[in-house]
């Protein structure tokens, strides 16, 4: 486990909400965790929140942007939010809890 760190106000930025899904759910016997992050946020911000945050070690983190779609609703076109996602490894021991909050 990585020494107590004090999150920074920019790291609870960062880190939006954790993505609870069944294919999400199913990766976290890897050690992998799901969250949808701030658009602008890089990967060494991600990793650095995500340690500070949890208190864990982070050895990966992947990103990928999911482009809104375009909807209708009773005949008006409706647009669903850009939003990236951000899949972190973690070290071996390591392991988070998404049912209690930060």
């Amino acid at each position: 486990m990585s020494s107590t760190v004090t999150p920074t106000a920019e790291q609870y930025g960062v880190i939006l909400s954790p993505v609870i899904t069944e294919k999400a759910t199913n990766i976290t016997a890897n050690r992998q965790y799901t969250f949808r992050v701030a658009r602008d946020a890089a990967k060494p911000a991600i990793k650095s929140a995500v340690e500070a945050l949890f208190n864990v070690k982070v050895t990966d983190v992947n990103t990928h942007n999911h482009m809104g779609k375009t909807k209708r609703f009773k005949g008006r076109k409706g647009f669903r939010s850009d939003v990236k996602i951000a899949i972190v490894t973690l070290a071996e021991g390591n392991s988070i809890d998404m049912q209690t909050g930060v």
